[in-house]
């Protein structure tokens, strides 16, 4: 293009040299072309040394690039450290737990448990003495609910995998002389392995929701409307859904009243399964139970099986934003062991030896109220019937329970609680005796 431009500017020159060629008015404008010209060439000119500008700069960091020492190869980062616990390998390990420390001032209107009995420490609706004397306001001190965990998660091929183990001191037999010191012994609470959706150990029966268990100073608190147990089992868990496979054993009221007969003889686990939904109103669970009840004792000829089934809906019900109400129901036949601390049997023996189930209802409900920033009350009310058959039964049974309780509980600093709950808790059998216990509960409790 360049060499096209000097040629069309030469010819243009020649023309104007030559005489009469051309008027004055084409000679002006022969002039301006060729000035337009001249601009056009200074511009490629420009246009040419910039390309081997940047042509020789190109070369440069070509050569540089061909000089410049080898990267180091960069090694796998480390996995990060967890947020809390610490880590050993492929898992992170984490330990926690709470002190707690009670006092309790309890007044028994049927006579006072015997030292060591664990009603001095906790609800046991079916421990309420009956037919004693009335004494005076029995003290108590112990911190038994005192708890530790230990728990590790980690990834192993491309499997989550978890386990758990968690202990207290609160239910060894036993333990009475409190002369020179309050012993206490570890008791296993939960241990179990989680492998993605399944888990294998000792964990809450899959029967029961502890999610709506209200907050109280006593142990349990809604002790006789509950569903409570911790046992053995195999569960699996998808979504919502969960089913499961638990230790069988089965409580048994001899024919006309009795000791009550715990037996290890059934063939078959208890099968559990249960639905649990979480809303912005709230959680809701539904769960049911079925097992077989069974009792041989060969040297009276018994060889005996029922069958046992059991159904419970729960719920926990937020009231503006920090209240709530908590809710449970649970019904069956059966399933005395589940329900109330085994506040009845499951079955009962009749007169040629059978077994029969035993019929329940029981229930809670609790309202939470929040006062202010660390101020909080539980008000709990909680009771169960016992459907016996008193034919066989006899009337020195179990027929109802029931108890209410009120808190105040004051969080001052993140994880440690005070508080005070009074109790009062009856317990009647079939011939119309009853008994009953008023206490209150002071605790401090600091969680790590």
């Amino acid at each position: 293009m360049i060499k096209t431009s000097l040629m069309a500017g030469a010819a243009v020159v020649a023309l104007l040299a030559s005489p009469g060629v051309a008027s004055a008015q084409d000679q002006a404008a022969l002039e301006a072309r060729i000035a337009q010209l001249e601009a056009q060439l200074n511009a490629l000119k420009s246009e040419v040394v910039a390309s081997r500008t940047q042509q020789a700069a190109q070369q440069q960091d070509i050569i540089r690039l061909e000089t410049r020492p080898a990267a180091p190869v960069q090694q796998a980062a480390a996995p990060a450290a967890p947020s809390d616990g610490f880590r050993i390998g492929d898992h992170t390990v984490k330990f926690g737990g709470f002190v707690k420390v009670d006092a309790y001032a309890t007044r028994y209107s049927g006579g006072d448990p015997v030292n060591g009995d664990a009603l001095r420490e906790f609800h046991i609706p079916g421990s309420i003495p009956i037919g004693g004397a009335d004494e005076d306001t029995a003290t108590d001190f112990n911190a038994r609910q005192t708890r530790f965990w230990l728990t590790t998660d980690g990834m192993i091929g491309g499997h989550k995998i978890g386990t758990r183990m968690e202990m207290d001191f609160q239910t060894q037999p036993g333990v009475a002389d409190q002369r020179t010191t309050s012993p206490a012994n570890p008791t296993l609470r939960r241990a179990f392995i989680t492998i993605d959706n399944w888990l294998i150990g000792q964990e809450w029966t899959n029967f029961q929701n502890t999610a709506v268990l209200p907050e109280s100073a006593d142990f349990i608190g809604a002790a006789e409307g509950t569903v409570f147990a911790r046992q053995v089992q195999v569960r699996y868990t998808r979504g919502p859904f969960s089913v499961s496979v638990e230790n069988p054993e089965t409580t048994v009221t001899p024919f006309s009243g009795g000791a009550r007969i715990v037996a290890d003889d059934s063939t078959l686990p208890d099968f559990t399964a249960r639905y649990a939904m979480s809303r912005p109103w709230g959680d809701f669970q539904f769960a049911g139970l079925l097992r077989q009840l069974k009792y041989e004792n060969p040297a009276t000829n018994i060889d005996s099986t029922a069958t046992g089934w059991g159904l419970s809906a729960s719920t926990k019900i937020k009231v503006g934003s920090k209240d709530d109400i908590r809710l449970m129901l649970t019904g069956g036949e059966g399933i005395g062991r589940y329900v109330g601390l085994n506040f009845s049997n499951d079955a009962v023996l009749d007169a040629s030896g059978e077994l029969d189930s035993i019929g329940v209802v029981a229930g809670f409900a609790a309202y939470r109220h929040v006062w202010a920033p660390g101020w909080r009350s539980s008000l709990i009310w909680s009771a169960q019937k016992v459907d016996n058959d008193t034919g066989f039964t006899g009337l020195a049974v179990n027929r109802s329970a029931q108890s209410i309780h009120a808190n105040l509980i004051w969080s001052p600093v993140t994880a440690f609680d005070v508080g005070a709950e009074l109790m009062f808790a009856d317990r009647e059998i079939e011939t119309g005796a009853s008994g009953d216990m008023t206490r209150l509960i002071l605790f401090a409790k600091y969680g790590f």
